[in-house]
């Protein structure tokens, strides 16, 4: 990175072509002089000792030096530090609704943009205050830790979209409880959290949140976003949001709930509208809280490089001052230059060439700074891979690259670029600073293992940081909670398994007396069925055998009477 921290003295290198024509014009009127005073050539043979071409030298050795002169006056600054300042300020934790409602236009351009508007307007007015910045729906989480950084401050700020959170819905309660615990641990600094919402809170407690806030000497201040009469949520598709029965969805502005917040919290409620009322009523509220000296790391992307260019302008007046204006005799023999003026001239041409290409790199690194600052992040991110194709070592490029990335919201592709530059880069400090760029960009994708070995590794390498040791300790924090978190939704499984496990063998069981009362009832049925065929075939044999008897006398009444006496004896 280069720049000039003085620019306007860049006007004066406008003496150097002046003062090259003004010497142009002297020499000229020299000749016009020596003509009348004979001829050129017995000129030349009766001044053997004077020489033509030094005093040509020894002015543009003189007009370097100027130029290089005032380019040192104008500060040439490269490079990166970072600087330890006191200041007196105030923390402020600024907690964003990036819910679907917040996407309703009946506050231009959209509830979300204007809301960033006025984040970004509040940064600006911030001189040395520290920020801090929270997105919420149905879920919360901080998108960059408490920092006098304002500079990344807008960059996250420009990234954040709806679609962070997958989980919609509005948790108010969450949302201030999360920044309550986001400040840092000094005393007596005014403590401010700026919930921006367009208070539809889905899940309760935000009462109690705000009481417990200030009850920590902290100020809860909402800024209600849109109008009560309520606004259709755009899909981004030229049609708007519609629930189940089809009817286009309305969402409104709940100002009685966001003032009692505000109440419970301490501070005010500010409504919002398409003017500058909010924003100077905010900036009011905030003016009121006490202010203590604090220490911020304040990250600079500039260091002075005039002691380079000064070295340079004192090399180059020692040269001008050995350069004698008359030849010298004990070198007049010496004719190595006009024997070998090809070979001079393919060395010199070998190492500006070599010049230019060293500084290639360097130069595009400059022009993807200019474009980066400018918000272009895809044009920066050009710039720099041209950069780093030059030169696959700029650890420069290759970190800068990685803030490029990191402004599109390709995450991934950015931690991987910090994670090269940390490798190659010397600085410890410049070191440390990437590590943490990574630290931050997994702490904000709840990625807290590795965001926690990446504050350590940049505290290894910048011990003296104290805001890197607050982010880890944060993240630390949070990785504890969402431990919590995750063992008590496991419990919670367990304990719903064993219910449904319990169900499904009460299931089992009724199923199988069920069952058994089927069998039962059945054999019962078979019983009855088979008894009824019994007797069947009791009455059938009965009457068969009737008819059999029946036959039988019949046979025997058709028979002759045979009469036998008997005697009794």
């Amino acid at each position: 990175m280069f720049r000039f921290e003085d620019p306007i003295y860049l006007y004066a290198l406008a003496l150097i072509p002046l003062l090259a024509i003004l010497r142009f014009l002297l020499v000229r009127q020299q000749k016009k002089r020596l003509r009348k005073f004979g001829d050129r050539e017995l000129v030349r043979q009766l001044t053997p000792d004077v020489s033509r071409f030094r005093p040509l030298v020894k002015y543009s050795l003189l007009l370097t030096a100027l130029a290089l002169l005032i380019v040192m006056i104008a500060r040439p600054q490269f490079g990166t530090k970072i600087n330890r300042e006191k200041r007196t300020g105030i923390e402020t934790i600024i907690a964003l609704d990036v819910s679907n409602s917040m996407l309703a236009e009946d506050v231009a351009p959209s509830r979300l943009d204007r809301s960033k508007m006025m984040v970004e307007n509040l940064v600006d007015n911030f001189t040395n205050d520290k920020i801090g910045l929270i997105v919420f729906a149905g879920d919360a989480f901080i998108q960059l830790p408490i920092t006098s950084d304002y500079v990344s401050a807008k960059m996250f700020l420009s990234s954040i979209s709806p679609s962070m959170i997958a989980t919609q819905g509005t948790d108010i309660a969450k949302a201030i409880s999360m920044a309550s615990h986001s400040f840092t641990q000094q005393e007596g600094v005014g403590k401010a959290i700026i919930v921006i919402t367009d208070g539809e809170d889905h899940e309760g407690g935000a009462l109690e949140a705000a009481k417990e806030a200030k009850d920590k000497g902290m100020r809860v201040y909402i800024l209600g976003v849109g109008s009560t009469k309520g606004a259709p949520i755009p899909t981004g598709n030229g049609d708007y949001m519609k629930d189940n029965t089809g009817q286009t969805v309305m969402t409104g502005l709940n100002e009685q709930m966001c003032r009692e917040i505000a109440q419970a919290g301490g501070g005010a409620y500010i409504h919002v509208e398409n003017n500058s009322n909010a924003q100077d009523q905010l900036d009011q509220e905030l003016s009121k809280l006490a202010k203590k000296e604090i220490e911020s790391t304040v990250y600079s992307d500039y260091d002075e490089q005039f002691q380079a260019v000064g070295i340079i302008v004192l090399l180059l007046l020692i040269i001008e001052i050995c350069i004698l204006d008359v030849k010298n005799p004990l070198l007049k023999n010496v004719s190595l230059f006009k024997r070998n003026k090809k070979v001079v001239a393919i060395l010199i041409a070998l190492l500006v060439s070599t010049t230019i290409q060293a500084q290639t790199d360097r130069l595009l690194v400059r022009q993807g700074n200019k474009q980066f600052w400018a918000g272009n992040y895809a044009e920066a991110e050009v710039s720099y891979r041209k950069a780093v194709e030059k030169n696959p070592r700029n650890a420069q490029a290759i970190f800068n690259l990685g803030n490029a990335l990191l402004g599109q919201r390709k995450d991934s592709a950015a931690v991987s670029q910090f994670e090269q530059a940390a490798k190659l880069e010397t600085n410890p400090i410049r070191k440390s600073q990437a590590y943490h760029n990574i630290g931050v960009v997994c702490q904000g994708q709840k990625q807290f293992a590795q965001a926690i070995e990446a504050y350590k590794e940049s505290l290894r390498n910048n011990p003296a940081d104290d805001e890197t040791r607050y982010n880890l300790e944060l993240c630390k924090r949070q990785q504890q909670q969402q431990n919590q978190d995750q063992q008590n939704q496991q419990n919670k499984d367990n304990k719903d398994q064993k219910d449904k496990d319990k169900k499904d063998q009460q299931k089992q069981d009724q199923d199988k007396k069920d069952q058994q009362k089927q069998d039962q009832k059945q054999q019962q049925q078979d019983k009855q069925q088979m008894s009824k065929e019994n007797a069947e075939q009791m009455l059938n044999a009965a009457i068969q055998e009737e008819k059999q008897t029946q036959e039988r006398m019949k046979k025997a009444l058709q028979q002759p009477n045979r009469r036998s006496l008997q005697k009794n004896w």
